[in-house]
């Protein structure tokens, strides 16, 4: 191979070095890969050249003339991120850093199919970057969340249970035909929710269960840092996990005593109304619960305990370090925590939770943009990809 040619993925790995945002000099980046210092100043230099990389300044002087420093410059291009949901589509354009730059929230039904859902996206995508102020030829990827099941692999929907039409439809090749050829990356919405919790707010946490309750029920697993998606990409569905004692009650999946059916919002205000307190959504409990209703409280608390009994097996099988719950019933606070950790902490071994948090979302609504963020970010900065780019 020529000398002045980078071998694949060389850039990738200079590039991560920076990416914590510490400025650091040429000897600097050249001590902690062990690499020659000719290496190391030819792969700046090419960051450099393509923006990624910018001057920051100069180290101090050991002696001569002081040597430049360099940090990760995560304003030279943008990525697109999208989280879907059943009548909703959040759209942001963010940084390298996943700072978000632009975000609108477009109301929308999935059930009207890709086609017209995803030329939507595109249109509101077009206005984004233009509110940011960055061109189309800045956007090097863009990350997308379903309410559904996805073969991440090929970023397609498989039989996803809301969304008609959408089974095996082709996303990423769909938005590539508005947005250009840039890479499209295609995951279930309680995954990017997770990686964008992950990333945000739990950085340096391996082990981390982020489960999603709103109108049905999920989780996302990140383990060894990493999400875990199993073999169909079918990890983490414990909304149709049987809950001791869930009796004849009837799930959308066409089982009985599912989580889903005792413990979502939706299956938690068809309860309140059978008991004669009106609520037809999951922001109706939220808000009868904060409003100090105690028959809205009280069924918040019981779904807790229901999720409690899953996720104490959950702990058992997994050990995280955290689990985080997100999702609207979510915001209902400590009531909806209270019932979780009361059977969590009672049915779980010691060992396993000792050191065990079960916290609420620090990123709220946001966890699924700064997700889809995430994994365009870290499929564009990685290897073969960010060669291409350069």
């Amino acid at each position: 191979m020529p000398a002045n040619v980078t071998r694949l993925g060389d850039l990738s790995a200079t590039l991560q070095l920076l990416r914590d945002g510490r400025p650091r000099t040429r000897a600097e980046l050249a001590s902690i890969s062990g690499q020659a210092r000719s290496t190391v100043a030819m792969r700046v230099d090419q960051l450099l050249s393509a923006g990624l990389v910018a001057p920051t300044g100069e180290a101090v002087s050991t002696g001569g003339r002081p040597p430049a420093t360099f940090a990760f410059n995560p304003a030279a291009r943008v990525v697109l991120a999208v989280d879907l949901g059943a009548t909703h589509a959040n759209v942001a354009v963010t940084d390298l850093a996943s700072t978000v730059l632009a975000e609108h929230l477009e109301v929308i039904s999935i059930a009207d199919g890709p086609s017209a859902v995803l030329s939507r996206v595109a249109t509101v995508a077009e206005g984004l970057l233009v509110e940011a102020g960055r061109s189309r030829r800045e956007l090097v990827g863009a990350g997308v969340g379903l309410p559904g099941p996805v073969d991440h692999g090929t970023g397609r929907p498989t039989n996803p249970p809301i969304m008609p039409g959408w089974d095996d439809a082709d996303v990423a090749g769909r938005l590539q035909a508005h947005l250009g050829p840039v890479p499209v990356l295609v995951d279930n919405d309680v995954n990017i929710m997770a990686l964008g919790e992950h990333a945000a707010s739990f950085p340096d946490v391996d082990h981390l269960l982020f489960v999603k309750v709103a109108t049905g029920i999920g989780a996302g697993i990140v383990s060894d840092g990493s999400i875990r998606r199993g073999a169909q990409g079918a990890a983490g569905d414990l909304g149709h996990v049987a809950v001791t004692g869930g009796g004849d009650v009837l799930c959308r999946c066409g089982n009985t005593g599912c989580l889903e059916a005792l413990a979502s919002g939706r299956a938690i205000a068809a309860q309140l109304t059978a008991a004669g307190v009106p609520a037809g959504s999951s922001a109706d409990v939220v808000a009868l619960v904060r409003a100090g209703d105690l028959a809205a409280t009280a069924a918040v608390r019981d779904a807790g305990r229901a999720l409690g009994e899953v996720l104490a097996a959950c702990v058992s099988m997994l050990n995280p370090s955290v689990i985080v719950v997100g999702g609207i019933v979510a915001e209902a606070g400590e009531h909806l925590l209270a019932g979780i950790r009361e059977v969590v902490y009672r049915r779980s071994l010691p060992l396993a939770t000792q050191h065990l948090r079960i916290v609420t979302s620090r990123t709220g609504s946001r966890a699924g943009i700064l997700g889809a963020s995430t994994m365009a970010i870290e499929h564009v900065l990685d290897g073969d990809v960010l060669d291409a780019l350069i």
